[in-house]
């Protein structure tokens, strides 16, 4: 097909196309080169850094990665934030860029989570690792210098499909309270049955193959699309969005993802939940990454919402 990108990002997403995650050892090495050569958020304050580990749900460590301004001394608030990555790629430092500008912009503390990936932890690792960082959090707001009533959770792509997923078990087993549910680009339907998502099979960083190769993976080969699949795995499967925290969703005009994306958002404003959606004109899967203008109005408008949404 051809697609009416926005003039800057031309050049990108020509380098962009194509690409398959057959073989996943291969797909993270290609991908994490890519993240390395990406233009690095520049802070405006200094920030703290530090890396934690937590016990996970499993046995298992979790590591994550703590941004937060050095020199503020009131309670903050915080993100608990999952990159993105299909669920298959990426780790913790690949979402260091969009971290460090939360904590820098915002000004909260980021808890950026290493999950488990896929296919070697497929569902439910990834959801249970995120839950529990969730829960680490709202257990050590006072360590942390929290407040315990500006706890948001957020991510990417994939991450924005956690994030959804853990604000949904949050609300249904009474757990911490969420403030606020920061999404951008949002990876969160298996069945690959929107018009996007059946229309767009060779657009940049992501395409349809790339899609289905990523719920395979999670979900397991021949579960995506099943009847049964759990709205904790596939967030667009819940039938109750009621009393969901508020929300902010980015999509972008020519990414798989996008229907999916302003499906979920009416959804949660017919739920009655307080719900901004920006879809961006002209603008790619991952195309937020860039430094095209279009790319920092998308930033710009992510952070006042999480200003708004957090601090404000």
């Amino acid at each position: 097909m051809t697609y009416s990108y926005d003039p800057e990002l031309a050049e990108s997403a020509a380098r962009s196309l194509g690409g398959s995650w057959t073989d996943a050892t291969a797909a993270r090495q290609r991908i994490a080169e890519k993240f390395a050569g990406l233009p690095k958020h520049q802070p405006s304050v200094p920030l703290r850094v530090q890396d934690r580990t937590i016990a996970g749900p499993s046995g298992n460590d979790i590591p994550v990665r703590l941004f937060a301004p050095r020199d503020r001394t009131s309670d903050l608030a915080a993100l608990v934030y999952f990159h993105g990555g299909g669920y298959v790629i990426n780790g913790v430092i690949d979402g260091d860029n969009h971290a460090s500008r939360v904590a820098d912009e915002v000004g909260a503390l980021v808890v950026s989570v290493d999950y488990r990936l896929a296919p070697e932890h497929p569902f439910p690792a990834a959801h249970d690792d995120c839950y529990t960082a969730l829960e680490w959090v709202a257990k050590n707001t006072a360590e942390l210098g929290v407040d315990p009533e500006r706890i948001g959770v957020g991510g990417e792509s994939a991450g924005g499909g956690l994030a959804a997923a853990v604000a949904l078990r949050a609300r249904d087993e009474h757990g911490p309270a969420i403030r606020f549910l920061y999404l951008i680009v949002p990876e969160l339907d298996d069945r690959l049955q929107t018009h996007s998502a059946r229309t767009y099979t060779d657009t940049p960083n992501w395409s349809r193959t790339i899609g289905q190769q990523s719920w395979s993976y999670y979900l397991g080969t021949g579960v995506p699309g099943s009847p049964d699949v759990s709205a904790y795995a596939a967030p667009a499967r819940a039938h109750d969005l009621t009393n969901m925290p508020p929300t902010h969703i980015s999509a972008m005009q020519f990414d798989p993802l996008r229907d999916e994306d302003i499906d979920f958002a009416q959804r949660l404003l017919q739920a009655g939940v307080n719900t901004e959606l920006h879809c961006y004109p002209g603008t790619f899967h991952g195309s937020h990454l860039t430094d095209a203008a279009i790319s920092r109005r998308t930033l710009a408008d992510a952070m006042a919402a999480l200003r708004r949404g957090l601090v404000d």
